[in-house]
């Protein structure tokens, strides 16, 4: 049993991790490769929005994924819908690393990243729900908190990975990243998912899906059965993770453009500052999950809203001094507050939903918030910005975004192995 859970842990959090590298990678060169490659007839401000408008797509499509995956993965289980969507997302990946340029075909370019862009959508839209699970069904029932944040580290993992391999082909390639050594980094995801299939195909099902199936409690359509008896929990999901979604993108995106663009901060700087935030939530992440586990899920996701909300003015009032040393504290506690919500997120969310529903219902609640926050909000972020000048009304807007989180978490209903 303790050999199984270990392995259920790795192969989600393995997996996790790619999926998400592959996914953070795109909203890396949106912001700093793809205006000028798939979009330069445009002005330079218009070219961004529009790069970050294909990085939207990939967001809207999230609940797709979710539902389509979520309906197989409560009917014939976890283990085989993650093998599915990590080789969606590495194809997927690497055809974009291969993408000929504007320059080469026209508006065919940016036409094919966007429909390479939804396919991603898809596949992470179906990765959360199942890496999640399969961790925290292995796990104890006191011990959830701790379990479910361990695939919740492939964000940080992803991030650290992409946002590393980018800079590392920077360096190396010089002139000549935006030529060709850009492509590199998307390329090197088929291996990766090599690597995340291996791992995958030796864990068993989990033992909660497993008892489903036992006790032929398996609802034959599972994504009707969640929105008729828990339609509420699906909607309060979407809307407690405003706090965490959208401020998050404007952390780890937004910040690139307006810190390169505005600011005329070094690309390699942000980078590196992207990285050590990245790498303290390897830490972070587990620990505030762990937290949950002891205080409660709802206190310690309570005291992150709180944690973003306080920080939105003074986030953009340390950014715009443009010192290193402050723009690094800024990015680093910005992350840090939202592992404050990211860490016990999962437990939080799965938790609210039965086991024979939990893949469709907990995965398309926590993936329409990347259509209400997540995706927008470095368009918002970036609108905001050119038309005032300004950051402070991107400031209100994460308070906003707090304030809509903060009643969410008050409503979510109470569930018994909800701590």
């Amino acid at each position: 049993m303790r050999s199984q859970r270990r392995r259920a842990v790795v192969a989600s959090t393995v997996g996790t991790t790619i999926e998400w590298y592959d996914f953070f990678l795109y909203s890396t060169a949106a912001a700093l490769i793809f205006p000028s490659l798939f979009f330069p007839a445009q002005s330079t401000s218009v070219a961004v929005l529009a790069a970050f408008g294909t990085q939207f797509v990939g967001f809207a499509a999230r609940p797709i994924g979710a539902a389509i995956f979520g309906h197989y993965g409560d009917r014939i289980g976890r283990k085989a819908t993650l093998v599915t969507t990590l080789l969606i997302m590495g194809i997927c990946t690497a055809l974009i690393g291969a993408l000929p340029t504007y320059e080469s075909i026209g508006y065919l370019a940016p036409l094919l990243l966007t429909v390479l862009r939804l396919l991603q959508g898809v596949a992470v839209g179906g990765e959360w729900g199942g890496s999640v699970l399969l961790a925290m069904e292995w796990g104890s029932p006191k011990r959830r908190g701790f379990m479910a944040s361990w695939p919740q580290l492939g964000v940080p993992l992803g991030l650290l990975l992409s946002t590393a391999l980018v800079q590392i082909m920077s360096a190396a390639t010089g002139d000549a990243f935006l030529k060709w050594g850009w492509r590199i980094p998307f390329l090197v995801s088929i291996v990766l998912v090599g690597v995340g299939l291996y791992v995958r195909l030796k864990v068993l099902e989990s033992p909660e899906f497993a008892e489903v199936k036992k006790t032929q409690a398996v609802v034959k359509l599972p994504i009707v059965e969640a929105f008729r008896t828990q339609w509420r929990e699906i909607l309060l999901a979407a809307f407690v993770r405003m706090s965490e979604q959208a401020p998050f993108y404007i952390f780890i995106t937004f910040v690139l453009s307006y810190g390169t663009k505005h600011l005329k901060l070094p690309q390699n700087s942000l980078l590196v500052d992207t990285l050590i935030a990245a790498a303290i939530g390897l830490i972070s992440v587990p620990l505030f999950g762990h937290l949950s586990d002891r205080i409660g899920r709802r206190t310690m996701y309570a005291i992150g809203i709180g944690c973003v909300a306080v920080f939105a003015f003074p986030y953009f009032g340390l950014l715009n001094t443009a010192v290193p040393g402050l723009v690094l504290l800024a990015i680093v506690l910005s992350l840090m507050f939202h592992d404050m919500q990211y860490g016990p997120q999962a437990a939080l969310i799965a938790e609210s939903f039965g086991a024979n529903i939990r893949y469709s219902g907990a995965g398309i609640g926590y993936q329409l918030a990347s259509v209400i926050a997540g995706g927008p909000a470095p368009l918002i972020a970036a609108a905001i910005l050119a038309g005032t000048g300004s950051s402070t009304w991107i400031s209100v807007y994460i308070l906003g975004c707090c304030v809509v989180s903060l009643v969410a978490l008050v409503l979510l209903p109470r569930r018994t192995l909800d701590v």
